[in-house]
């Protein structure tokens, strides 16, 4: 039996993987050999949830080996796991789990959009809808990372495949594929009503994680923000404790500051939370005069940034 724990889109083990295996090996599946998927489930960072406290789907190519899988999961997953009734049936749970998250926060982040021309703050009007009992509690926000700001995709192709055209899927996708732009031209705002030079400007992004507290740069749309940024010129550093420079160096081309101590923020134009590691909450980040404070995150007071989502 091949147990195996990935993200994938429905049908590719059976549809696709099966044949290539039989090819290979020159035995016959579900007579030779089976095989045994449960989707991933965690949560980068988390210290809390970790893989033997959230609740594991299983599954497996007969019946029999779904239950063998199952209860091989039971030995160590404490939290109890859900036999699905198919390999494909697990693989589409896995991929919607991530797809829900990403078109919800879409929502918010295009509420965020909408409540800035307005002159709203949308924290506040988040936090007070949060007072009714049923309402989803999501924040605007980059959305990076191996699974959400993935699996949707594969997703859309599957519906593609089969004729179908997925709406709301891929224009969630589209919209969180914009926000580093969409970070990076509120930025410049701010410095131009502040008569703050923008060409040749140095700019400090804090973080370049795909999120907080852990050091995955995977798929990280902070990218997108210092790209944005250079595009017109302008200086940017990129400070982030957790991130490792050489791989960051190796997969985006950009050398960042890393260490404990942070850089001198009196030097920059410009100070971009991006990511809300721990570190960076402790830091004593004030906009000025002379310089613009923006929170992606939503996590400094509001009254020491210029903007925020």
């Amino acid at each position: 039996v091949v147990v195996y724990e990935s993200t994938v889109y429905p049908g590719v083990t059976e549809d696709e993987c099966v044949p290539v295996l039989e090819s290979i090996s020159g035995l016959k599946f579900n007579q030779d050999f089976f095989a045994g998927y449960s989707p991933e489930r965690i949560n980068p960072g988390d210290k809390e949830h970790t893989v033997s406290k959230i609740l594991k789907v299983t599954s497996g190519s007969t019946p029999e080996v779904a239950e063998y899988v199952d209860q091989l999961y039971k030995q160590v997953i404490t939290a109890g796991t859900h036999k699905a009734s198919s390999i494909k049936v697990a693989e589409a749970a896995k991929v919607i789990e991530n797809s829900q998250r990403d078109i919800n926060i879409a929502f918010v982040n295009e509420l965020s959009k909408i409540f800035n021309l307005l002159g709203i703050d949308t924290q506040e009007v988040l936090e007070a809808a949060g007072t009714k009992w049923n309402f989803l509690n999501f924040r605007p926000g980059l959305v990076g990372g191996h699974c959400i700001g993935v699996d949707p995709f594969y997703l859309a192709q599957k519906a593609q495949e089969v004729g179908y055209h997925p709406e709301i899927i891929l224009a969630g996708r589209r919209l969180n594929d914009s926000m580093g732009k969409h970070v990076a031209t509120e930025v410049i705002k701010l410095m131009m009503r502040k008569d703050l030079k923008v060409i040749d400007s140095k700019v400090l992004i804090l973080g370049f994680t795909f999120k907080e507290n852990c050091p995955d740069v995977r798929n990280t749309r902070v990218i997108d923000i210092y790209k944005e940024l250079r595009s017109f010129d302008m200086e940017v550093d990129v400070y982030d404790p957790w991130a490792d420079p050489l791989e960051v160096k190796h997969e985006y081309d950009v050398d960042i500051l890393s260490g404990e101590n942070a850089p001198d923020f009196h030097k920059y134009s410009a100070l971009i939370l991006a990511v809300s590691h721990d570190q960076f909450k402790q830091l004593n980040i004030k906009r000025s005069p002379n310089q613009v404070v923006f929170d992606v995150k939503g996590v400094l007071q509001k009254d020491h940034v210029d903007g925020r989502l």
